[in-house]
């Protein structure tokens, strides 16, 4: 697998995080059906697509980059799907872990 595909599949697995997180929400404390097993169900793929990153990219740059993008794009979601506005230091702590993603990915490696 070639590096550009470890990181498709990084998206993907942020893509799978974000939508287990959302779905865990609607579950209600798991007391839904539907909402609860595509929570299982999208946890499951995702650890899997993580697992296909880790061929290619070393554990703890894939996993501080799949947490902190999946954070950042988590709070994208709140925002428009739960009208949740993080305040001003939610913002910069979001900010910080957008350069520590960055650091850990260009500068990580060398």
């Amino acid at each position: 697998m070639s590096l550009a595909s470890s990181y498709l599949f990084l998206g993907i697995a942020v893509f799978l995080g974000v939508t287990s997180n959302s779905f865990a929400k609607s579950a209600e404390g798991f007391t839904l059906l539907v909402p609860s097993i595509i929570t299982a169900i999208t946890i499951v793929l995702c650890m899997y697509a993580l697992s296909l990153v880790m061929k290619n990219i070393p554990m703890g740059i894939t996993y501080a980059s799949f947490a902190g993008l999946t954070i950042i794009a988590t709070v994208i979601v709140g925002v428009f799907k739960y009208n949740q506005i993080p305040n001003l230091y939610s913002m910069i702590g979001l900010a910080l872990i957008i350069v520590g993603v960055l650091v850990v990915n260009l500068l990580g490696n060398q």
